[in-house]
């Protein structure tokens, strides 16, 4: 089977997209043949704020139907790959939609949340984010993590400090996520995880989907599809062919505001980072060249099996436990 072939035969998932939504990026998402992505719909919003969102993309996903399907369970992931549609989990970037409140948890899983973030960057009601001092999982986030393991909401843990995530993934009774991250063994950078982290995931059930986010790439803007699937190949060397996925954090569509928006604390207080003119690599520019990517997998080396699995197979398997279907 070519690379155009096992990529049209293969479940493909983006653990973590949180472009701009048109009508573009819905066709882009066709043409790369994505059968399901993790879209954020809140990142700083508080809990009406973040209903407001999902209000919104349920009326976008309805007006694009010929496009997308809602994904509440496995089962539709794999409706949307015998629709030729593309499935719309809907994720958070923080858990501070979840406010004070545990029973807004199963509110949102209910309305289609199913992978949670426990933290963005910064210190919020849970935990500690990866730019601050790092307290760990609060009392409140202990009870957190339980009701999202009891109405099954994985855990995410991509900006979360070092510390908040071990007591999170020791915490958690199902299994939990880095769903788009990079290696700090090729570049020294608050958000890559070390060797160490990623071990640790892997070791307790977890799952790493592996980012091309060209700040934390070693070689940033000049980054191309070949230096992503060499921390792809990094990543798989040390959590193994099971543990493995995609979360690209594509960002398409979207402008200078947004990034400023996101690179503040809460949106609009002290500055976190800056990072500078956004290129992804080449080869992989827009969700539209994901065929690209099974082929550079294959070129390296990969098998067929391998690639499967790291496109679409584990996130199922891995998403199947949390949700329980």
């Amino acid at each position: 089977m070519n690379a155009a072939e096992l990529h049209q035969d293969s479940i493909v998932i983006d653990g973590l997209v949180i472009a701009k939504w048109d009508r573009d990026l819905f066709e882009d998402m066709r043409r790369g043949g994505l059968t399901a992505a993790n879209c954020t719909v809140s990142v700083w919003e508080g809990f009406q704020a973040t209903v407001d969102n999902i209000v919104k993309f349920n009326q976008m996903m309805e007006a694009n139907s010929d496009l997308l399907r809602p994904v509440l369970s496995t089962r539709d992931i794999r409706r949307a790959k015998e629709e030729g549609k593309t499935g719309i989990i809907y994720g958070f970037q923080n858990a501070h939609a979840f406010e004070d409140q545990i029973g807004y948890v199963e509110i949102f899983k209910k309305l289609g949340v199913g992978i949670v973030q426990m933290c963005y960057n910064t210190q919020n009601l849970v935990g500690t984010g990866c730019y601050e001092r790092d307290g760990g999982l609060s009392g409140f986030g202990r009870e957190i993590v339980a009701e999202m393991n009891r109405v099954g909401v994985m855990c995410d843990l991509s900006h979360v400090g070092s510390k908040t995530s071990e007591e999170v993934i020791l915490e958690s009774k199902k299994p939990v996520c880095y769903s788009h991250c990079l290696p700090y063994g090729l570049k020294a950078h608050p958000r890559n995880k070390s060797d160490e982290e990623l071990k640790f995931i892997a070791d307790h059930g977890g799952f790493v989907g592996v980012t091309m986010f060209a700040p934390f790439l070693a070689k940033g803007i000049d980054s191309t599809i070949d230096d992503y699937v060499e921390a792809i190949a990094y990543v798989m060397n040390i959590v193994g062919e099971d543990a493995i996925g995609i979360g690209t954090d594509f960002t398409q569509g979207h402008g200078h505001d947004f990034f400023e928006w996101l690179t503040h604390d809460k949106g609009y207080a002290r500055r976190l980072t800056n990072f500078g003119k956004i290129v992804n690599p080449l080869g992989i520019r827009t969700l539209g060249e994901f065929p690209n990517l099974t082929e550079a997998l294959l070129k390296h080396g990969f098998s067929e099996r391998q690639v499967r699995k790291i496109m679409g197979e584990n996130w199922v398997r891995i998403l199947a436990d949390v949700w329980g279907e």
